[in-house]
């Protein structure tokens, strides 16, 4: 069994009853131009996620919208059958069309569909979480939850789905889909430009529900200010380092799941999010959110 590495930055979290590294990684780049079709590089997409595994990364958040289906493919062609510590983290809730676009999928026959998508190419019997991906493309959208979510129960209640999520979601649909069954994760856009989950992240911090930052395509572009710049030359690190290691030592409830499709990136960002950063500095770097 692989067990993450002592250098791995950010210790552990148990999501229910999976111990997952909280530095992770994010598939999604492993697709295609705008997340559609195979990867330019495809024996460089199997080495990046055996690297993941060799560092000792055991949380990888994949979608079968990727691609879509090519992530998975890829997946699994690299590490199955999965080492017994690996968790792959999964979401539904939106598909793809021809012309790249995100349509929301969450009707409760789409919603079977892509779990049953997600088993298949994944070659997995049980997802061990899936996430309800609400919202649009846009962001989060305020609204009802309870058919889509009490879909993903149902499945759950059949043993096909070990646990549950909410992805892209406002407050009041977090604490909706709590009323229906226990999440042990929210995956959201967060990051030290975009803060607007603070209270959420504490929130979920003293329940123990992780809480999983995500990223528009482009990575931390958001971040490019002078501030986080002036701080990464400061401590002799890039911004990204910074900004991966601000979000380790923010809460411990907080999951990284940064992508690359590179395997001497990947382990860039590993290095990088085990800056120490002393309470000068992210006192300094609070102020770029807010």
């Amino acid at each position: 069994m692989n067990t993450p590495s002592p250098s791995l930055p950010g210790g552990t979290w148990t999501l229910g009853d999976l111990t997952v590294s909280r530095f992770g990684y994010g598939a999604m780049q492993l697709a295609g131009p705008w997340v559609m079709g195979p990867p330019a590089d495809h024996e460089g997409a199997l080495a990046v996620l055996r690297e993941a595994i060799e560092l000792g990364i055991t949380h990888i958040d994949t979608s079968n919208a990727y691609g879509p289906g090519f992530t998975n493919a890829i997946i699994r062609e690299a590490l199955h059958p999965y080492p017994d510590s690996l968790h792959i983290v999964t979401k539904v809730g939106g598909t793809r069309d021809a012309d790249g676009g995100w349509p929301v999928a969450r009707t409760p026959d789409e919603l079977r569909h892509q779990v049953q998508e997600n088993l298949d190419v994944l070659g997995l019997e049980t997802l061990g979480l899936v996430n309800l991906r609400l919202g649009n493309s846009e962001g989060p959208v305020a609204g009802p939850i309870e058919e889509s979510f009490t879909t993903l129960v149902e499945l759950q209640q059949q043993g096909v789905i070990r646990h549950l999520g909410v992805s892209n979601a406002t407050t009041e649909q977090v604490a909706e889909a709590q009323t229906i069954a226990p999440i042990v994760s929210v995956q959201n856009m967060y990051n030290l430009a975009y803060r607007q989950d603070d209270e959420l992240i504490d929130r979920l911090a003293a329940e123990g529900v992780a809480y999983v930052p995500f990223f528009p395509l482009g990575g931390f572009s958001p971040l490019q200010s002078d501030a986080l710049s002036a701080i990464a030359t400061r401590l002799d690190a890039t911004p990204m380092a910074v900004a991966l290691a601000w979000l380790l030592q923010r809460s411990p409830n907080i999951l990284l799941i940064p992508g690359t499709s590179s395997a001497a990136h990947l382990r860039e960002n590993v290095v990088g999010a085990g800056l120490s950063l002393s309470e000068a500095d992210v006192a300094e770097l609070d102020t770029i959110g807010r």
